[in-house]
């Protein structure tokens, strides 16, 4: 697999960290924001593979920030660090609007595993 480029917003510091750290040592570019604004600027510098978002930025919800952002770059994958595995609507609106869904909590090394999956499949369309 080759690295990815991968935008990550998430407005929560710690996690933002950890998963920036094993996303690098996995051989990925990360690009690591708690910013919405400036997220639209790193979209504006430097392609981007896949965008992994969380639940809320600020106020906003992710998926309407994610939504937002692929509108900068529809070739971008989505991965939306939120979720509720037991109801449907998520499943449904993640469906509609082509994202995928991980739900924490979740160990890291798991995280590493579906951004390499996505990306394997991102390859082979």
């Amino acid at each position: 697999m080759l690295p990815a480029t991968i935008l990550l917003l998430s407005s929560e510091p710690v996690a933002r960290s950890v998963i920036a750290e094993a996303l690098t040592v996995a051989g990925h570019v990360v690009l690591a924001t708690g910013d919405l604004g400036n997220a639209v600027k790193i979209l504006g510098e430097t392609p981007i593979d896949l965008l992994i978002v969380n639940p809320y930025i600020g106020n906003i919800p992710g998926h309407e920030a994610a939504k937002y952002l692929r509108d900068q770059n529809p070739p971008m994958s989505i991965l939306e660090l939120a979720g509720l595995p037991a109801d449907d609507r998520v499943q449904v609106r993640a469906e509609l609007e082509k994202f995928e869904i991980f739900p924490p909590p979740f160990p890291v090394a798991q995280l590493v595993e579906k951004v390499a999956a996505m990306l394997k499949q991102r390859a082979s369309s």
